[in-house]
């Protein structure tokens, strides 16, 4: 029988600390959430290896070295509200829910977002609202919210997305250019965005955050 624990404690240790995550609630909750819970059965073998898990449909769920030290770099509070843009199978809301005082888990592929509450009912996570709603709109009904963090690629993010931070919160996004990749934190501050870097990383574009192509005559 594996023993994902290990696996984990190994995760957290090989992949996590030494990537200078320092802040032990994230370390934490890293290592108290199962990975291998909230993904496909078939993919649990691969939960806790160091790179993005396809999902498929162009989705993944991010490496665990990427959400970890989004999460380090928000430093997420115990009176905050999140969206989790692109909750798969409830993961990263997961892992989040550690932290935070609710996540708002925004999944626009039916299937997993019917999945997820059991998958999350089944660690006792109660503070976790599962979305199901496209992408691109984000959860307007829920917000607005102190932190968003967007688990895929992106080019761009939507107007829609942006409006539903709280003046004062933070989103996290990684931005991709061809193949590489940076994760900057964003800052609203008096309506305006002010964007930070904080580390390279690299994802799949999400279907919706695409740079517009524009066509000149």
């Amino acid at each position: 029988m594996t023993d994902y624990a290990a696996r984990r404690t190994m995760m957290v240790d090989t992949q996590i600390r030494t990537s200078d995550v320092t802040k032990f609630p994230v370390i934490d909750a890293m290592l108290r959430v199962p990975r291998e819970a909230f993904v496909p059965r078939q993919l649990r073998e691969a939960a806790y290896v160091g790179e993005n898990l396809a999902l498929g449909d162009g989705r993944v769920l991010l490496q665990p070295r990427t959400l970890a030290k989004m999460l380090d770099a928000l430093d997420i509070e115990g009176n905050e509200m999140v969206l989790d843009v692109g909750s798969a199978l409830g993961y990263s809301a997961a892992v989040m829910a550690q932290l935070a005082q609710v996540v708002i888990a925004l999944e626009e592929d039916g299937e997993m977002a019917s999945e997820a509450p059991t998958m999350l009912l089944e660690q006792g996570i109660d503070n976790v609202v599962i979305h199901e709603a496209p992408l691109t709109g984000g959860a307007p009904e829920h917000g607005p919210y102190d932190v968003i963090v967007v688990q895929g690629g992106v080019q761009t993010v939507p107007d829609a997305i942006i409006a539903q931070l709280k003046d004062g919160g933070r989103i996290a996004c990684l931005f991709m250019e061809g193949t590489l990749g940076v994760v900057r934190i964003g800052y609203k501050i008096d309506g305006h965005m002010n964007w930070r870097y904080a580390f390279n990383a690299s994802a799949p574009v999400l279907p919706g955050f695409e740079q517009e192509t524009a066509f000149a005559l």
